[in-house]
């Protein structure tokens, strides 16, 4: 219990509250599971009136999602430094998902196949060749990200998947039989988003050198307009990346809902 609401969005303290209250109400009556109502008044005496109605929503949503007899893939993409991995990763655990992979992955499995000799755009970072450059090395990159999306839905398997690549109305925005839901994160403020490159080098120990990002800091910016202008254009939801914990309530959210639409589709 405490899991299912600490994954549609509460506090762990709170959820934890909330879990062991219900505990001794399933305790107290004899029973081997809470009733929903129960559930219900629990979060509201914790979380209050208008915060509870909504985690109970979510809850619900969430519940039906565990129940969900498709795979889902998850698609977060955006343009380098906007927290893609950060949030795609806390998106898989609090979704149970087990498998999380990176179109750079992708395009660095692609890179020991191909020479710089025969597909060049591939053999440099996203920012390095400008917007026509990147544009070129997605096309590349794409056919192995979609390669590996087949393979999911083949097995049946969830993905979350992240990564500059995953540019809207590049890519398939549907699939039979699964579950997907694409978004795209974005960094309004400069100065916060110049912030995470020096964020970076500090916890990579300078193995990811923040100097080299913000050396390429108009390119990275001049990307992230083409992507948000693409999504814009696709009907593709941009969450503005303010604060992590916010953000990934956010994209949990757009799951969520889309498992709503999935399930009212499929009945």
């Amino acid at each position: 219990m405490a899991r299912a609401l600490i994954a549609v969005g509460v506090r762990p303290e709170h959820a934890y509250e909330v879990a062991s209250r219900i505990e001794i109400d399933v305790a107290g009556s004899g029973k081997s599971s809470a009733d929903i109502e129960r559930v219900q008044a629990r979060l509201h005496e914790t979380l209050g009136p208008e915060e509870g109605a909504g985690t109970y929503t979510r809850l619900l949503r969430y519940r039906d999602l565990q129940r969900l007899e498709a795979p889902i893939i998850v698609l977060i993409g955006g343009a380098t430094g906007t927290g893609k991995s950060t949030v795609a990763t806390e998106l898989a655990y609090r979704l149970g998902i087990t498998r999380v992979t990176s179109t750079d992955f992708v395009r660095q499995t692609m890179r020991a196949f191909f020479s710089d000799d025969f597909m060049p755009a591939v053999h440099v970072s996203s920012f390095e060749a400008g917007v026509d450059g990147f544009v070129e090395q997605t096309q590349n990159v794409l056919v192995g990200v979609t390669a590996a999306i087949d393979r999911a839905l083949t097995e049946s398997w969830s993905m979350v998947l992240e990564g500059v690549h995953l540019v809207p109305g590049m890519l398939p925005a549907e699939a039979e039989g699964a579950l997907v839901v694409q978004c795209v994160l974005a960094i309004e403020d400069e100065a916060v988003h110049e912030s995470h490159f020096l964020v970076r080098d500090v916890v990579s120990e300078g193995k990811r050198s923040g100097e080299k990002y913000l050396n390429a800091f108009g390119e990275i910016r001049a990307i992230q307009d083409f992507i948000v202008e693409r999504a814009v254009q696709a009907g593709v939801p941009v969450v503005r990346n303010y604060n992590v914990e916010t953000t990934i309530g956010d994209v949990m959210d757009l799951v969520l809902a889309g498992a709503a639409a999935f399930q009212e589709v499929s009945a």
